[in-house]
């Protein structure tokens, strides 16, 4: 199979995400964070919305514009017993496809204008794309929490 076509890779906006972070965002999504969320999209996105109400959740894909290209591919930050991790095994932001995955609740739709709980996200930030969030297929029994299980003592968001 010859890759050579595949080195370019074009993702054009459908809308921006409002929050109220504007130098620093959280490392994951807060659901009840102070401040107004919403995903505004294009105007000529607006039918794509049609029965997305019906869902209680939604994928959010998104730029991290902000992010900032991985010089290591181990971390150990924000651990605080230094324990190092493959990039691939944590949620950084900084990443070699700087793509953003959060799940966020719906609260309302209004237009082209869909309102969310939180997200970990900076105002501005391009959209790329939503998709539902559906229990039957998106919701693992049996998934764990991987290597956030061996933190001891550490307050690890997981933790709380």
């Amino acid at each position: 199979m010859n890759n050579s076509n595949q080195n370019y890779i074009t993702f054009n906006s459908i809308g921006f995400i409002q929050t109220p972070y504007i130098n620093k965002a959280p490392r994951q999504p807060i659901p009840n964070d102070a401040g107004e969320f919403a995903l505004i999209l294009k105007k000529e996105y607006k039918k794509a919305l049609k029965q997305l109400d019906s869902f209680k959740y939604i994928y959010v894909i998104y730029y991290l514009d902000k992010a900032i290209w991985p010089n290591e591919l181990e971390l150990s930050k924000p651990l605080k017993n230094k324990q190092k991790v493959g990039l691939f095994a944590s949620r950084s932001p900084n990443r070699p496809n700087p793509i953003g995955l959060s799940v966020v609740k719906i609260k309302k739709i209004e237009k082209n204008v869909i309102y969310i709980s939180g997200i970990d996200a900076f105002n501005g930030t391009p959209l790329l794309d939503i998709k539902p969030y559906i229990k039957k297929f998106d919701s693992k029994l049996d998934a764990n929490n991987g290597w956030l299980n061996d933190l001891e003592g550490d307050p690890h968001p997981i933790r709380n």
